[in-house]
């Protein structure tokens, strides 16, 4: 059993176990406003917030090894605005596996999982057209790069939990979702060696295989994700 408490605060940002990827993921946020996250309760406080392998967004994903479509509008799009290819092409696979009709149940739509109003507000006429898609996303995760600078862990948050939440805990949001959502996307893949990508985000591996994101750096090494 792992049983992993998470400060919200700029010092820890997220920190979860491999094993916690494996198997049904249970929270229980406790009086000092700490979140604990276990896959075998013992105590019935822990409340089960959905399969710790996926998401809440709610659709069938296709697996980790499809390789990246639309490589040459992605590449296009995100040099246009400034914001490394790598880095939008994990958002897409993380938001939707790369299938440009794919929809949540919270309503996100298309490659880049943009809200209805979101899309209306970016000029996104057809959201499930990669190309508008990408474009309007891109945009947005412009934006956010720009509200964080330098801490691309934060943008990556308010794109998946929004901005109010971020603002709101100062960091990355207690969300089981959000926290796995910028694990995915930073811990991992051409991403994290990007030096495109302007992050100061540090990712350890522990002994025990606990793997911790902060932007606190250690006396040790650890491996920076810029």
């Amino acid at each position: 059993m792992f049983l992993l408490p998470v400060l919200a605060s700029l010092t820890l940002i997220a920190t979860l176990a491999p094993a916690a990827f494996a198997s049904s993921l249970y929270r229980w946020l406790d009086a000092d406003g700490v979140a604990h996250f276990t896959n075998a309760p013992t105590d019935p406080r822990f409340q089960q917030v959905g399969p710790a392998s996926g998401t809440a967004q709610g659709w069938l994903r296709l697996g980790e090894a499809v390789g990246p479509r639309f490589g040459e509008e992605i590449r296009e799009i995100a040099g246009r605005h400034g914001v490394a290819a790598d880095l939008v092409e994990a958002v897409i696979r993380v938001e939707s596996a790369f299938n440009p009709r794919a929809v949540s149940n919270k309503g996100a739509q298309g490659l880049m999982q943009l809200m209805p109003r979101t899309a209306s507000s970016l000029g996104v006429r057809n959201v499930f057209d990669p190309r508008e898609n990408i474009e309007g996303g891109v945009r947005h995760l412009r934006s956010l790069l720009d509200k964080y600078p330098g801490n691309v862990a934060l943008a990556l948050a308010a794109y998946n939990a929004g901005e109010k939440a971020v603002d709101l805990y100062r960091g990355i949001p207690p969300y089981a979702e959000t926290q796995q959502y910028v694990q995915k996307i930073l811990g991992s893949g051409p991403v994290a060696n990007d030096p495109a990508v302007r992050s100061s985000v540090y990712r350890y591996t522990e002994a025990d295989g606990t793997v911790t994101i902060t932007n606190i750096p250690r006396a040790r090494a650890g491996q920076t994700l810029r």
